[in-house]
């Protein structure tokens, strides 16, 4: 429970750079308060969680011919999902088009990956830290 409390927070704060500071254009969110970001990394953390291990199976050639670039295409088309979700569910996030929607999954990545790396140990399962 603690990690996925952790991962929530990953999530939450990378999606607040990117829609909390508004230096993207064209990620629009009409709700930034804590608890709003909370629950849009929520709706993220689950697009990821189901979408993004079906969509990697069904495209693994494509991601292996290009190197892996395709997974920016993977990144970009669920972070927009993620934004019309947000619209749909009345979370006041949406994103306008393919450009913005790119730059963010980007940022997101990038920044869920740094704060990883940071918190790897307390990411890490509790049976692993018990053998060392």
């Amino acid at each position: 429970m603690e990690r996925l409390l952790l991962r929530l927070l990953i999530n939450g704060a990378a999606l607040y750079l990117v829609i909390g500071t508004g230096w993207i254009e064209g990620i629009h969110a009409e709700n930034t308060s804590w608890w709003g970001i909370l629950l849009l990394a929520l709706i993220f953390g689950l697009v990821n969680a189901l979408l993004r291990p079906l969509i990697k199976f069904l495209t693994c050639p494509l991601i292996i011919l290009s190197l892996g670039f395709f997974a920016l295409v993977i990144n970009t088309a669920l972070f927009w999902f993620t934004g019309w979700l947000g619209q749909l569910l009345d979370v006041g996030f949406y994103v306008d088009g393919i450009g913005p929607a790119f730059l963010g999954g980007l940022v997101v990545s990038v920044v869920s990956w740094i704060l990883s790396m940071l918190l790897k140990d307390e990411l890490e399962p509790q049976r692993r830290r018990e053998k060392r």
